[in-house]
């Protein structure tokens, strides 16, 4: 290909981490390689690959916790997550549904296996982005989009069986549900074995592959299950060939030029902002929600 897309890095998942203890972390960034900027509009990566949870009658998660300043996007490929927040919101997203959370100007929030699912316990497998905002949305209202699978845009190959599953964005006239800040594809990749697809975006777009399920041959590399593909600022073509059953996650987003500030849950553009962010969760600004 004259204008592929060259391959930065193909990372292998990082050591595990625990957040709260329903959910096993591989932090892809920021950290390493990709800085609090590469990726932008992306902040953060936490993927969450394949466990087997024990059946529990207490449902494992994260607690009560603030966020301000960008939107949390989880993508659920396996098991179920609930959540509420102080904005009135909850919901329960299962198997290929999407929570994509706009904390904006600020919110309580907490998140958990799903009641039923932790009584039986199960397969559990899933991504969580932060979704950095630029600095005129910062005090956006806090919203929810609930975005079930069958909402989602999908545009089918000629063997009909593999396909693109768009979240957000648009693949070749194919749309997805989801409203963001800022112009960004997000996909699932779902292919067939021996299945080839060719992705175009922008040079100047920030674009990244995980592969959730399987091992394909990405712009002549091979890369394997739950290793994360950093494209360089060049090029705008990706070829896919699917060496077997395959699902991929794609991310590819204009870059947000703009000052970063994070601290834990804000995500802002000055540290001043960062500070009156702790004070507002402090003085009960972000509202009441009960652990």
């Amino acid at each position: 290909m004259k204008n592929a897309k060259k391959i930065e890095a193909i990372i292998p998942p990082p050591a595990p981490h625990m957040v709260g203890d329903g959910f096993r972390e591989h932090g892809f960034f920021p950290g390493g390689i990709i800085n609090k900027r590469r990726m932008s509009p992306f902040f953060m990566m936490d993927y969450g690959s394949k466990i087997e949870f024990s059946p529990s009658e207490e449902p494992r998660g994260v607690g009560v916790h603030p966020h301000a300043g960008f939107e949390t996007v989880t993508i659920a490929y396996h098991g179920k997550i609930a959540h509420h927040d102080s904005a009135g919101n909850s919901g329960i997203i299962g198997e290929g549904d999407v929570q994509w959370m706009t904390a904006g100007a600020g919110l309580l929030h907490k998140e958990y296996h799903e009641k039923e699912f932790s009584k039986l316990g199960g397969l559990f497998q899933m991504v969580q982005l932060w979704v950095n905002l630029p600095a005129k949305d910062k005090k956006t209202k806090p919203k929810y989009q609930e975005i079930t699978n069958s909402m989602m845009g999908r545009h089918y190959f000629a063997d009909e069986k593999s396909f693109i599953e768009v979240i957000t964005g648009e693949y070749n006239g194919t749309k997805g549900p989801a409203n963001t800040f800022t112009p960004m594809q997000v996909y699932n990749a779902r292919l067939k074995k021996n299945a080839k697809v060719t992705l175009f975006f922008p040079s100047n777009y920030n674009t990244g592959m995980l592969v959730i399920e399987g091992l394909a041959t990405i712009n002549g590399n091979a890369v394997a299950t739950d290793h994360f593909t950093l494209f360089n600022n060049e090029g705008e073509e990706i070829e896919i060939e699917a060496t077997e059953d395959t699902i991929i996650l794609v991310l590819s987003g204009e870059p947000i030029d703009e000052p970063i500030a994070a601290y834990g849950p804000f995500l802002m553009n000055t540290w001043q902002e960062v500070e009156e962010a702790i004070e507002s969760v402090s003085r009960g600004k972000f509202g009441v929600l009960k652990d």
